[in-house]
């Protein structure tokens, strides 16, 4: 390093030239800073690791909030044609609201009953399952904001552990006060009981 008005030999770092009092600008210092730490000879330099982000409460929530919307309209698209070509809806058309119902009238309504809870369970199950197994890694929520669903090294879920983290959640509702969704606010990694059930992760994706 050489000072830029008398040109004297400069020690790296100096603030000041020995010879003539030049003052070093702060920039050049700063650019310079790296170069004075020590490296070990035959060690390769690996860059620094991405830091990892875990997904708190509120930004899981509203992706929450977001695919109950995309689940719904999806629901009556599914329900909808579903319920005609089981024969249900011609059924529905020949009950009159004055008649008592019969014996038929009992078993529309228990089969309406049954065939809206399976498709229920299989939408929901297949939308969180089959998207955060994807490479989206994540569900139409998550991904508006960012989010995506890994295991415990940070890598994309198989099928079955995405289904695994998704029926899991019926351990979480069976909490009472819904505690097993706030832990995703105060656990170390951000997860939720059935994430831990699960072995996943719910990590914001590094842009």
């Amino acid at each position: 390093m050489y000072c830029s008005k008398c040109g004297a030999a400069m020690a790296d770092g100096a603030l000041f030239c020995a010879a003539c009092g030049q003052r070093v600008p702060v920039a050049a210092v700063a650019m310079r800073a790296p170069a004075e730490i020590p490296s070990q000879v035959g060690v390769p330099a690996y860059p620094a690791a991405p830091r990892v982000e875990y997904a708190g409460f509120w930004v899981r929530l509203l992706a929450l909030l977001i695919d109950s919307v995309v689940m719904s309209f999806g629901f009556v698209l599914i329900l909808i044609p579903l319920f005609f070509l089981t024969g249900l809806g011609a059924l529905v058309s020949r009950i009159s609201p004055d008649e008592e119902l019969n014996e038929a009238g009992i078993f529309l309504i228990i089969g309406s009953i049954f065939l809206v809870s399976v498709v229920a369970i299989a939408v929901t199950w297949l939308y969180h399952a089959w998207m955060e197994s994807s490479e989206w890694q994540g569900t139409v929520g998550k991904k508006a904001l960012g989010l995506v669903v890994t295991d415990m090294a940070g890598q994309r879920v198989s099928f079955g552990r995405a289904t695994g983290r998704h029926f899991g959640k019926i351990v979480t509702n069976m909490v009472p006060l819904f505690i097993g969704y706030i832990l995703a606010g105060f656990t170390a990694k951000k997860q939720a009981l059935h994430d831990m059930l699960a072995g996943c992760l719910v990590l914001r994706r590094n842009s």
